[in-house]
């Protein structure tokens, strides 16, 4: 999250959190260190056991959130009084009283999916007449829902990505005589190079490691007349990018060609079928019954797709078990893919936000299998 966001930002994110919050019936709410945290704070807490909170009440409808922060790292802080409260605890105070303070002690309080299981028992046993939901179960997400600005920044930190893709599909890229990690660290580079402030991740998958969805680059030489599959992502102005596209090292041959034919039929099925009040399943089952109806059904061993913002992974998950409607805020990708275990696979992935019209694309490289 960069450092210099207006407070405005801020507080326009936790008045729309308030109205999620109130909407599931909810009386407050508990975050521990996390991307949540910082979303709402600008503060990136570290990740110690030393719990870094952030916690705030709906009743009275002005009472202001609190950021609980052990006082070893309240330096850290940037105040934004007009946001939250400072209150610090020490190591000789129980923080879970300095929590207990800050939240209903009677009603349903939600909390962070990733809060330290020590901090959450200990709030039951302290706090026994409130209930406890994690976020992800009773709203989908925090962040699920974004504002226009931030469908924007996706699309921008998708278009950078864009520009890496573009290199490798152009031949720039050097790839046959190469080991996997060595074109790996090649992309890293490109990734900055290209205005990427950080890079999140980088897959490199050729020949039989094509078919492995998450394969680590390794020492496997990149040989001719094979498929190289590229995902990669970063990060820029705090949202990220992500992106996923094969290229063949020579002449492709007539099988792999048709079957890219119906993994890209597949992903524009799902594309058109992310519409708003039309479900996360139904775009799952768009690509899925594409694939399925060319006979490689199984092979399609993962979800559609995942919600992306200030993570790489995030709520909302497009799958057959989430039958949430679409929303326009919504960003996901959408990126079904085909495995051949032992042999080779292909993967073809975008990433979509949902607005009024249906899904714009934040990533717009050449969608063709690519001879390079």
């Amino acid at each position: 999250m960069p450092t210099d966001t207006p407070n405005e930002v801020f507080l326009q994110r936790w008045k729309r959190t308030r109205e999620r919050i109130a909407s599931t019936g909810a009386h407050g709410i508990l975050l521990g260190g996390g991307s949540d945290l910082a979303y709402l704070t600008g503060y990136e807490a570290m990740p110690l056991e030393r719990i870094t909170a952030f916690a705030g009440k709906l009743s009275p409808p002005d009472s202001k959130p609190a950021l609980i922060v052990p006082a070893l790292e309240a330096a850290r802080v940037r105040p934004r009084p007009s946001v939250y409260s400072i209150k610090s605890w020490g190591d000789s105070t129980d923080p879970v009283e300095a929590i207990a303070e800050e939240i209903p002690d009677s009603g349903t309080v939600l909390i962070s999916d990733d809060l330290w299981a020590m901090h959450v028992i200990g709030l039951q046993r302290r706090t026994p007449h409130v209930t406890l939901i994690p976020i992800g179960e009773a709203t989908g997400g925090l962040r699920e829902i974004k504002s226009p600005a931030e469908l924007d920044a996706l699309a921008e930190a998708g278009s950078l990505a864009d520009r890496v893709m573009a290199q490798v599909q152009g031949g720039e890229v050097s790839l046959v005589g190469r080991t996997e990690v060595e074109i790996a660290d090649d992309i890293s580079g490109r990734l900055l190079a290209a205005g990427h402030d950080t890079v999140e991740f980088v897959i490199v998958a050729s020949g039989p490691n094509s078919a492995s969805p998450h394969h680590h680059p390794g020492s496997r030489v990149v040989k001719a007349g094979e498929i190289v599959l590229f995902d990669f992502g970063g990060s820029f102005n705090g949202y990220c990018s992500d992106t996923t596209r094969c290229v063949y090292t020579g002449p492709i041959p007539d099988e792999v060609r048709f079957v890219y034919t119906i993994l890209a039929a597949a992903q524009e099925a799902a594309v058109l079928e992310a519409q708003p009040g039309r479900s996360l399943a139904e775009v799952d089952l768009a690509a899925r019954s594409v694939i399925g109806g060319a006979g490689f059904g199984d092979n399609f061993i993962h979800r559609t797709g995942h919600g992306i913002g200030v993570e790489v992974h995030e709520h909302p998950y497009v799958t057959k078990l989430n039958n949430d409607p679409i929303e326009i805020g919504h960003a996901f990708s959408i990126e079904p893919g085909i495995y051949f275990p032992g042999k080779w696979g292909m993967r073809l992935e975008d990433i979509v936000v949902i607005e009024a019209d249906g899904a714009r694309r934040c990533n717009n490289s050449d969608r063709s299998l690519l001879e390079v």
